[in-house]
């Protein structure tokens, strides 16, 4: 029975610091694009904003359950670096988002929360993913 309390603590401190990285990578991403998040997608119904914050999530999601699923055997090591590796990750996208800013036309922070659909949101997407893939890889 104390194995499943002790899982149990583990598994509620696993997930109140992914649900703290998730709400980081929300920040984030209203910081980079103009507007409120809150307001575009659930207010104003905005598929571009919806698109670009899911994937953040998704990417964010993706490098926690890769550092859970291969942590340190040692619990306060394994949310240690559960937490930095997600810190990492939500660098590295804003890092990511701010160069394909800068090497593509317009504004990117307007665009994907344009209310027309626009290709540009697929491609940051995609850039949201395959950084948090690179990351999540060489956590293992």
């Amino acid at each position: 029975m104390s194995d499943i309390i002790d899982g149990l603590g583990r598994t509620s401190a696993y997930g109140a610091l992914g649900l703290v990285l998730l709400i980081l990578g929300i920040v984030l991403v209203d910081v980079l694009t103009p507007g409120k998040l809150p307001k575009l997608i659930w207010e104003e119904r905005n598929r571009n904003a919806a698109l670009f914050l899911s994937s953040a999530l998704l990417g964010i999601g993706g490098i926690v359950f890769t550092s859970i699923w291969t942590t340190y055997d040692d619990f306060g090591k394994g949310l240690a670096s559960t937490a930095a590796f997600g810190l990492l990750g939500l660098v590295v996208m804003a890092l990511a988002f701010l160069v394909l800013d800068l090497v593509t036309p317009g504004k990117l922070g307007a665009i994907v929360v344009d209310p027309q659909p626009h290709p540009a949101v697929w491609v940051s997407c995609a850039c949201n993913l395959a950084v948090a893939a690179i990351v999540a890889a060489s956590i293992a």
